[in-house]
């Protein structure tokens, strides 16, 4: 491909709206251009990388025993609906009426409909287990589309979905894709972690994420070095530090003048944070909910939503607070009525806490639980902070930051049973088929490469990846001599089967090799009068600063095995 012909120009300012490094350089590389918020168009750069992220992905679910079929983007809403997951998934679902007023739903996933698929297919326990997967455009209405392509609303994903006849056929099923999604990252040159995670609304038991470590990463993953527990943040659990007992003291009523922040009260009555009590208003499917929790520690409110089963929770607004008749800054559960309340168990750790006293300026020392209140419901709903001890050995946790590019899911029975998918035992009885479901997204995993794999320049595109594997780079194509010799080895490349994009522009040195390190290609191959003196060419790597002179002659099999090396060494590693 000649650059000149090339769809798509690079830019040197770096765009005002993109905040993340991937969001940044793929716009400064002319690959993607955003089309409206959370949507995307891939021009030709990015949508060559994407198919080879694609090919990887196939190759590696078929050698898993995967077959690959098409779902249709619009499902009947009935489907969903008649497992409840309409509501689950709430706002996020799209949503519309055909010409009959039919109700529609654009496939954020595609559980209800393979699951539809299979009853119409599948009868007996001979013909299971099934894996079942497609490479297709799904749709979730982000309330927040931002970091470019790792937060959007249309995105391409590998879905595919395991159908066995018990608990031990879906293990089977999910330690294979736990080894085919290994063998993807690191085919695609990237380092992932294993996480416990939540499972949202797809719903189901246990479930994972592959992580890319970044410090650019927009999760916290939690982690113990001892045992290796590794949990996001949303799903992480922790041993809080417990507080020294002591002897419950009296009640006592202080003046907290202008206080409403637990770091103003531990401040101005000179007490540590963990010796508070703060409360957070939260709206829970339309109920208001207060939450008690100690003042150094946070609401995790994934957590929190599990614990009160609702679909969807929000914090409340001055008005709703104002209407239950809350004194925002100065409130407690101490005498609240009507009002349901959910606590931390990290108020059952300690003793004589300062808490609201429920009017302006106020607060109480020596509150203690369950003396002083009552709760409605009692569990972790705290978010998991390094420091703190490990779940499984007690060893204080680490933190990192990373980017979520796979969740697999053991769905069990739930939504088979709802919606009838049985198969036939030997010996004629009627069981409920065992699920699994596993999402790669595509998009978000050519952003995850960036975001690991970049300096300052540009993109750094492993050789499985890149949208072309040699940066042709003629210097001074005003000289017949370099003009010649740059086609004749573009021609002599591309009849090796080679790929290449030709820098045929008469465009400055500094121009050319800036655009070669921005677009990250591996191989750059410059062509100039020096080094043609020397009947040479020069091959730099993009992942390296040091360059070589090669002959012209033989120079294609040269790359050839340049090429070879760096895809094998993924591919072996794999």
């Amino acid at each position: 491909m000649r650059i000149s012909k090339l769809f798509g120009k690079t830019q040197r300012e770096v765009p005002a709206e993109a905040e993340t490094v991937s969001h940044q350089l793929l716009l400064k590389a002319g690959m993607i251009y955003q089309v409206a918020s959370g949507v995307y168009s891939y021009l030709p750069l990015a949508w060559k990388v994407l198919k080879r992220i694609e090919n990887i992905i196939r190759e590696e679910m078929d050698a898993a025993g995967g077959q690959e079929l098409m779902l249709p983007v619009l499902q009947p809403l009935e489907l969903w609906q008649e497992t409840g997951r309409d509501l689950a998934f709430g706002k996020g679902l799209f949503t519309l009426s055909d010409r009959r007023d039919r109700k529609l739903a654009l496939g954020p996933t595609h559980e209800e409909v393979i699951t539809e698929l299979v009853i119409r297919n599948v009868n007996s326990y001979r013909d299971l287990p099934l894996l079942l997967y497609q490479i297709q455009t799904k749709f979730r209405d982000e309330p927040r589309p931002r970091a470019g392509l790792l937060r959007v609303r249309e995105f391409t994903m590998k879905d595919l979905y395991s159908f066995d006849s018990d608990e031990e056929g879906l293990s089977q099923s999910y330690n294979k894709m736990l080894q085919a999604y290994q063998n993807i990252y690191t085919r695609c040159g990237l380092p992932t972690v294993l996480v416990e995670a939540d499972s949202g609304a797809i719903g189901g038991k246990d479930s994972h994420e592959f992580m890319v470590l970044t410090e650019t990463g927009e999760d916290e993953i939690i982690y113990c070095n001892n045992c290796g527990y590794s949990a996001n943040t949303e799903k992480a659990e922790s041993i809080k530090d417990k507080l020294a007992d002591e002897k419950p003291l009296p009640l006592e009523e202080v003046d907290t003048p202008s206080i409403t922040s637990i770091e103003s009260l531990s401040s101005f009555l000179k007490v540590p944070q963990s010796h508070t009590l703060k409360v957070v208003f939260y709206v829970a499917d339309g109920e208001f909910v207060i939450v008690v929790i100690r003042g150094d520690i946070e609401v995790n409110e994934v957590k929190l939503k599990n614990a009160l089963h609702c679909f969807e929770l929000r914090l409340a607004t001055e008005a709703e607070v104002k209407q239950a008749g809350i004194v925002a800054g100065s409130a407690s559960p101490i005498g609240i009525s009507g009002i349901r309340v959910i606590a931390d168990d990290s108020i059952t750790s300690g003793a004589n806490f300062v808490a609201g006293a429920n009017k302006p300026d106020t607060h109480f020392r020596n509150v203690n639980y369950p003396r002083d209140f009552k709760v409605d419901l009692i569990a972790d709903i705290a978010r998991a902070r390094a420091g703190e001890g490990c779940p499984k050995c007690g060893s204080r946790l680490s933190s990192s930051r990373g980017i979520e590019v796979g969740h697999v899911f053991k769905l069990g029975t739930f939504l088979s049973q709802k919606l009838g998918a049985f198969f036939v035992d030997p010996s004629g009885g009627s069981h409920p088929m065992v699920m699994g479901c596993y999402g790669i997204g595509l998009g978000r995993l050519l952003a995850a490469a960036i975001e690991q794999n970049h300096d300052d320049k540009g993109i750094i595109w492993s050789m499985s990846i890149a949208p072309y594997h040699i940066y042709l780079c003629p210097l001074y194509l005003e000289n017949p001599q370099v003009a010649t010799v740059a086609e004749t080895l573009y021609a002599e490349l591309e009849a090796q089967g080679l790929e290449v994009l030709f820098d045929d522009r008469q465009e400055s040195p500094g121009v050319k090799f800036n655009d070669a390190d921005l677009l990250g290609i591996p191989i750059r191959v410059t062509i100039s009068p020096r080094t043609l003196e020397k009947n040479s060419a020069e091959i730099k790597k993009r992942s390296e600063k040091q360059s070589q002179l090669v002959p012209l002659e033989g120079i294609a099999k040269r790359l050839k095995e340049l090429i070879s090396e760096g895809l094998s060494k993924l591919s072996n590693s794999a």
